[in-house]
């Protein structure tokens, strides 16, 4: 299939959720997450999710990062629509938190990060089992993933899907996606 039809399906697909299936998937979600292994990982970049679009709840793994490895610093996006990339800011809690006009959750006074970043968790509306994944289409995170070495994971609330069809140069492959049912590696 092509990005534009699993794009399309797939945000179809999340919208159906009722409110308990969602949170039961999200529930799992952190489940699978906390058998990670942070041992060696010192900051963390992280989505803050748009709930009205059913995203994965990213706030239930930053409140138990945040209450069992405090030792972790905690990043999240902002994002420039007029240049398509994005900054990064400590995480200060959602009290710094403020809707931008595309309804996305950014920090206002959480401190640009410029250092080394260990692990990114990704947002996805799907991906393949060759590790590629479909977002919104704008290219934010591949333009970002490009000059990063970090450990790079999705979190999904579906599984895999065969094939993206319409992969090109500029995507960048995932290393792992976290599921509600299990951890993949790409």
């Amino acid at each position: 299939m092509l990005k534009a039809e699993i794009r399309k399906q797939a945000l179809k697909d999340r919208l159906l959720l009722n409110d308990s299936l969602y949170h039961g998937l999200n529930e799992s979600l952190l489940k699978q997450f906390k058998t990670l292994d942070f041992s060696q990982i010192k900051t963390i970049h992280i989505f803050l999710p748009i709930t009205e679009k059913k995203e994965p709840n990213t706030f239930l793994l930053i409140e138990w990062l945040s209450k069992t490895h405090p030792e972790i610093k905690i990043i999240v996006p902002k994002a420039d629509f007029e240049t398509a990339l994005m900054t990064h800011h400590e995480y200060l809690g959602e009290d710094d938190l403020k809707k931008n006009l595309y309804n996305i959750l950014e920090p206002q006074k959480g401190s640009l990060h410029e250092g080394e970043i260990d692990l990114v968790i990704i947002p996805l509306l799907a991906f393949d089992k060759q590790g590629y994944r479909v977002g919104y289409g704008k290219g934010f995170y591949d333009r970002f993933l490009q000059d990063i070495n970090a450990q790079k994971i999705g979190l999904s609330l579906y599984p895999a899907i065969e094939k993206i069809d319409d992969v090109n140069e500029h995507d960048i492959k995932l290393d792992f996606c976290i599921t509600p049912t299990e951890i993949i590696k790409l």
